[in-house]
């Protein structure tokens, strides 16, 4: 076995490598802590610690928050408005939380919407609205995923209009929530992909808060690549307009370079933990290593590379998963 390491030292590589897995927005500074900060830093490494073991060890179901699409004009809009509350059938819920249920009243938010703010006209060359889908998998209590989503809502659409309706008949619980793009205040709505990573974040965090267990582990950390429906696809393959299946996985040099770079975190964090002096922290190590090498992206990479002849000697891509399935291997003996 290795000499055992300090605990501050283990804690620096969890924070700094821990980052990179589950908090990739954030700069990281690659400096020596300070004594002063050892106490930051410890509580730093637990968060870290915490989510590797609801990602690794508990498999925590993982919340999904997609932008299913929005619409250019008023049109589009109300139509979505009839769509997501089965015309009025189900109960929908507005901004001031103000719970309505029929035709009349779907019409009403429709005029609020088109009048309050800007004018939002029949037909727009821009995207007036974006439509959200927040789900969690079979099973979890319905009415809790509705107040999670109410309490996402205001915080991360604070300013804007939105109207949410929850969708308890179909496998899994999940809210359709559409947000004017335009806020109270004339600032203009515009998600990008960080934006989205921290909407999973807060939802999970509303979640579990309600003691209902989640997380928000991106795809790459995970070591998968699915590729998900837009809810335009599945409407017009169960309308018989679409014939084409789209690909089940991803794929591409951004794809590759994630998951690579996900794959050197998970390794430096084992390499970390098996040299500590507490079982805990070597279990766990072991843990990962079988987490992410029976990973979808780790099986799919293996399988790439055994079919491939070597044309160069020199460092492998592949070295990230040699060397975790090596330390688990270490670890087992």
């Amino acid at each position: 076995m290795a000499p055992l390491t300090s605990s501050s030292v283990i804690d620096g590589v969890l924070v700094q490598w821990g980052e990179r897995l589950f908090y990739p927005g954030n700069r990281i500074v690659n400096v020596a802590p300070q004594p002063r900060l050892n106490v930051l830093l410890h509580r730093q490494a637990a968060v870290i610690r915490r989510r590797i073991e609801a990602t690794v060890t508990r498999r925590a179901p993982q919340v999904m928050v997609k932008v299913t699409g929005g619409g250019r004009g008023m049109g589009a809009i109300a139509a979505h408005f009839r769509y997501i509350s089965k015309n009025g059938q189900l109960a929908f819920e507005d901004e001031r939380g103000v719970v309505r249920q029929d035709k009349e009243a779907l019409h009403d938010l429709a005029e609020q919407w088109r009048w309050g703010g800007s004018l939002i006209e029949e037909t727009s060359p821009r995207r007036e609205a974006f439509n959200l889908m927040l789900s969690m998998p079979r099973g979890t209590n319905a009415q809790i995923v509705l107040m999670a989503a109410r309490e996402f809502a205001q915080i991360e659409l604070k300013d804007h209009f939105y109207v949410m309706v929850l969708h308890e008949h179909q496998e899994n619980p999940h809210v359709h929530l559409s947000v004017r793009a335009e806020s109270m205040s004339g600032r203009r709505l515009n998600p990008r992909k960080a934006d989205l990573q921290r909407w999973r974040e807060t939802f999970a965090e509303r979640l579990r808060g309600y003691g209902i267990e989640a997380e928000a582990t991106r795809q790459a950390t995970r070591g998968e690549g699915r590729r998900y429906e837009h809810l335009w696809q599945r409407k017009a393959r169960e309308e018989g307009r679409l014939r084409t299946a789209p690909e089940p996985m991803k794929s591409g040099e951004a794809y590759q370079s994630s998951r690579m770079g996900a794959l050197r975190a998970w390794a430096h964090i084992v390499a970390a933990l098996k040299t500590s002096d507490q079982p805990g922290d070597r279990e766990l190590a072991q843990r990962i290593s079988s987490f992410v090498v029976e990973s979808a992206f780790a099986k799919e990479y293996g399988q790439q590379r055994r079919r491939e002849v070597p044309e160069r000697s020199g460092p492998s891509h592949a070295e990230p998963i040699h060397s975790l399935g090596r330390q688990g291997r270490d670890i087992e003996r």
